[in-house]
């Protein structure tokens, strides 16, 4: 049986879960804090001075305050990972007896209606679209106060994830990437969907060797208008300048602009515009020029020096004006490389 000192521990640490998880009010955990120095038991003050029913405090003890989520219907294997406003876990459906992914919004989160119902959107949205580039949705529901959407369990690493481990991608790797998310983000836009956030860290290897996009989270239409509050969303460092100025509607062209960030990350191993200022990032995605001496100096070809200044070009109309023109420009890159290699070999061979 745990002593008094370790039970108080425990609780100073559920009581601090309380509030990082949005269930308490830091002032009012404060005045519970008072009480617990004089001794007086937690799950008692939280009957009598919150209100909670004592089946409600054994849930919240045994979830590490929500942390883990408990919904029926569904074994929780392991957290997979977290994002700005939700968590994503392993589970097992027992319905369906298969690998899930749920993503589940958090308390927070939920309280704020504007998040609430973009995460809503996002999970409808992924239902409605099949590609095998794209992670498939199962749809979003509701259990007690937990918002949660049901998707494809992907086991694997995002390219950010292995960019961050020091996994570079050689040339013809990155173009590989470029041609698929390509052809995913062409069928998005063929749906009337602009992604909006490309990046790679949004975009999944999995151990058996496929690529996928994935979060929708910032997906619209590309006539939607913008609005203010939000008109730079996405991830700053690989915004467009259309994006990064604000006000104006994304397109896909905005899209060709993330896509080619990525691509200058993936094979130089940095951002094209870097600053611990994200307003600065903003300011010199719309002012200053690409500079990367790194195109040059890798033993990079030309093409691939065209394809970034291309995709990157602060004028929209510079840029590749539909995915089928970046496809075919890419895919026939990639196969007078796989040419020249083949030719390669075979002269080796008659050697």
């Amino acid at each position: 049986m745990p002593t008094p000192r370790t039970m108080a521990k425990e609780d100073l640490q559920f009581l601090a879960l309380l509030v990082h998880r949005g269930h308490l009010p830091r002032e009012r955990a404060e005045k519970l804090f008072a009480s617990l120095e004089h001794g007086v038991d937690l799950d008692q003050l939280l009957v009598d001075e919150v209100g909670w029913s004592e089946d409600e405090i054994a849930k919240l003890r045994r979830t590490r305050a929500g942390e883990i989520p408990e919904i029926p219907g569904y074994e929780i294997l392991q957290k997979a990972g977290s994002g700005g406003t939700a968590d994503v876990f392993r589970a097992r459906d027992l319905r369906a007896r298969r690998t899930v992914a749920l993503k589940v919004l958090r308390r927070e989160a939920t309280l704020h209606e504007p998040t609430r119902k973009a995460f809503i959107h996002e999970a409808r949205l992924l239902e409605k679209l099949r590609h095998p580039g794209l992670v498939e949705g199962y749809g979003v529901a509701r259990s007690g106060q937990t918002y949660f959407a049901r998707m494809q369990y992907i086991d694997g690493k995002t390219l950010l994830e292995l960019l961050d481990e020091g996994q570079a991608l050689d040339e013809t790797a990155a173009l590989r990437v470029v041609l698929e998310m390509a052809e995913v983000l062409a069928y998005l836009a063929s749906q009337d969907v602009i992604h909006r956030d490309v990046k790679p860290g949004n975009i999944m290897l999995s151990t058996d060797g496929h690529l996928k996009l994935i979060d929708l989270g910032f997906a619209g239409r590309p006539d939607a208008e913008p609005n203010p509050a939000d008109s730079t969303v996405g991830t700053v460092q690989y915004l467009s300048p259309e994006q990064a100025q604000g006000g104006a509607a994304a397109d896909l062209r905005s899209d060709i602009y993330s896509l080619g960030a990525t691509l200058f990350h993936l094979v130089i191993g940095r951002l094209p515009f870097e600053s611990s200022d994200d307003r600065e990032v903003l300011r010199m995605q719309v002012m200053q020029s690409l500079s990367s001496p790194e195109l040059k100096s890798r033993g990079l070809s030309h093409h691939l020096q065209y394809f970034v200044e291309k995709m990157m070009a602060k004028d929209a109309g510079e840029r590749y004006q539909s995915w089928q023109e970046l496809i075919g420009d890419v895919r026939g890159q990639i196969e007078g490389r796989d040419s020249l290699d083949f030719e390669k070999d075979a002269r080796t061979r008659r050697r």
